[in-house]
């Protein structure tokens, strides 16, 4: 076990993209190049579903979304039609990785990982994320680091003000300034404060692949060459790249540093409109046709008629009106199988414009989850694997959309991430590890600390070299086995 004093150091970006890391731009991102060439890297699976609520809670606890009860950012609070809660951190009742390491007397550095608001006491030094509703109220712990923060930079930015727009020039500007707020008080704290655990998030790698995909990637239908933005993201990946490198030398030559993605990015083809597919295939009834585009929310719904609806956004969630579970249900409980069977084979076979089938799966939430608390969606649709967003909204009398409905966005999520693993205590000698799970990320970074992986955590601890050990008895049984093989 690695000696109890090592600090270790997490760069978190969101939506972070491995083939732009590990292939396309890796000699341009020398100071990430060096993490990987002295250490371990490799894909990182993310969770179902991929986005950034459940996905960074389900890697710093180490539990599938299932368990933690929560399958998006807005989730059914009961089995009414309307009752929607956000799932900030009040929806999480199981300990992250900084609880554990707390417990254990470690001090811990959090800035910006998500659902981190509302504050709560840690053993150590917190800044909450973009679901922070303002910097006027509450966002650090302990409340005076608001004041040293605000004495160094200013007005502290937790996200962008709008990343879906059509002022691309604006946009950069937001990211860039936010991103540069945050490095100045990563820099601050590092210096400034005692740790063992620090991890920072950075937004700013969302917001720029979801704002100017469409302008970097040949494949995207909307890309035209020579565009002024064509180089927008790789310049931003070069600027991090560069900070990276000037806080790495701000650590101890011991630390090790993991960087992690909660799931990564792709093109995004365009958008099913679901509750527009469900009304024309008769599982969604309207009392009224709505006049303009609007939310299914601001619809006239005839409940005693309607069988399914869903929800938006980069995956969809669509909910079964179940007879003695909903308010108005229709579907007698015997018939919920079939029923849901019936539907799931229909949205897996909605083609794309021309009619060419696409790759779409729609998953039932017990063959993802180990456990399913609190209400799921009856289906969790990833149309196109994930290549096509869901579009929620009604009017557009359209089935395929090219056209986001709430704003321009051009990318959607994939499902791998990335991971780099430097660890001066276990080199890893530029190794490209096998894909490891989301849920292994927390139990390595207890495993670095020297504190022990609770039992209900779900992952596996990997090392720098992605060795697991054994004793020398077991090497003598293997070799043992190898002679008796013939191969000794």
């Amino acid at each position: 076990m690695p000696p109890s004093s090592q600090k270790v150091f997490v760069i978190g970006l969101d939506c972070g993209e491995p083939s732009l890391v590990f292939e396309r731009w890796r000699d341009d991102l020398p100071n990430l190049r060096r993490l990987m060439d002295d250490g371990a890297y490799g894909l990182l699976e993310s969770c179902h579903p991929p986005i950034t609520v459940p996905a960074w809670t389900s890697m710093l606890s180490s539990k599938d979304p299932g368990q933690l009860g929560f399958y998006g950012f807005r989730n059914r609070a009961d089995y009414s039609y309307e009752n929607m809660r956000i799932a900030t951190g009040n929806a999480i009742k199981v300990d992250r990785v900084w609880d554990v390491l707390g417990k254990a007397g470690k001090q811990c550095t959090m800035i910006g990982v998500p659902q981190t608001y509302p504050i709560r006491p840690v053993n150590g030094h917190l800044i909450s994320s973009f679901l922070t509703p303002s910097t006027q109220g509450r966002y650090t712990y302990p409340d005076s680091l608001k004041q040293e923060i605000e004495a160094l930079v200013g007005e502290y930015e937790v996200d962008v003000r709008k990343f879906r727009t059509e002022d691309k020039d604006d946009l950069l500007k937001q990211i860039y300034q936010m991103t540069d707020k945050r490095l100045q008080v990563i820099r601050y704290l590092l210096q400034n404060k005692p740790w063992d655990f620090f991890m920072w998030v950075e937004m700013g790698v969302d917001r720029i692949h979801h704002g100017f995909w469409k302008f970097h990637d040949p494949t995207h239908r909307k890309y035209e060459p020579g565009n002024p933005y064509e180089n927008a993201i790789r310049d931003y990946y070069k600027y991090l790249d560069r900070e990276i490198g000037e806080l790495r030398a701000l650590l101890p030559a011991d630390t090790a540093v993991l960087v992690v993605s909660d799931h990564g990015a792709k093109g995004m083809d365009g958008g099913i409109c679901i509750n527009e597919w469900l009304v024309r295939n008769g599982w969604l009834v309207l009392k009224e046709r709505p006049e303009g585009v609007v939310t299914l929310e601001k619809c006239e719904i005839d409940w005693t008629k309607t069988r399914a609806w869903g929800s938006g956004g980069y995956y969809a969630r669509v909910f079964l009106n179940v007879e003695g579970r909903e308010p108005q249900g229709v579907i007698p409980q015997a018939d919920y199988e079939a029923v849901r069977n019936e539907l799931k084979a229909a949205l897996e076979a909605i083609p794309d414009e021309n009619g060419n089938p696409i790759p779409t799966v729609a998953h039932r939430p017990e063959d993802l989850y180990a456990e399913v608390r609190n209400i799921a969606p009856d289906l969790i649709v990833y149309f196109g694997d994930l290549r096509w967003r869901s579009v929620g909204s009604l009017g557009l009398d359209v089935i395929h959309t090219f056209e986001n409905d709430t704003g321009p966005d051009d990318a959607n999520h994939a499902q791998d991430g990335l991971i780099i693993l430097h660890d001066p205590a276990h080199p890893g000698g530029g190794r490209q590890m096998e894909k490891r799970n989301l849920l292994d990320v927390a139990p390595t970074i207890l495993d670095l600390m020297g504190v022990p992986v609770p039992e209900d955590m779900r992952g596996t601890a990997l090392h720098g070299d992605d060795e697991a050990s054994y004793s020398d008895d077991e090497e003598a049984l293997i070799e043992e086995r190898l002679a008796a093989l013939g191969y000794l």
